[in-house]
């Protein structure tokens, strides 16, 4: 039998929302083991007089739990 879970994380970059995404995934690698998928629920862009400074991503990562 096999039993997952999942935690949300919110990851930032000042290159994409791509990199962003990696960025989380590559920090979260460090900790949880077998993420097998992730969900990006929510998209942000920060603004600084007028010009997009950086990106922000909410994700769901899914885990398979170990023994």
């Amino acid at each position: 039998m096999t039993v997952a879970k999942i935690t949300e994380i919110t990851a930032t970059s000042d290159k994409s929302f791509g990199d962003a995404i990696q960025q989380g995934i590559n920090r979260a690698s460090k900790t949880l083991k077998n993420i097998t998928g992730a969900w990006i629920a929510d998209q942000e862009v920060q603004i600084d007089k007028g010009k997009i400074k950086g990106y922000r991503v909410r994700m769901r990562l899914t885990f398979v739990l170990e023994g």
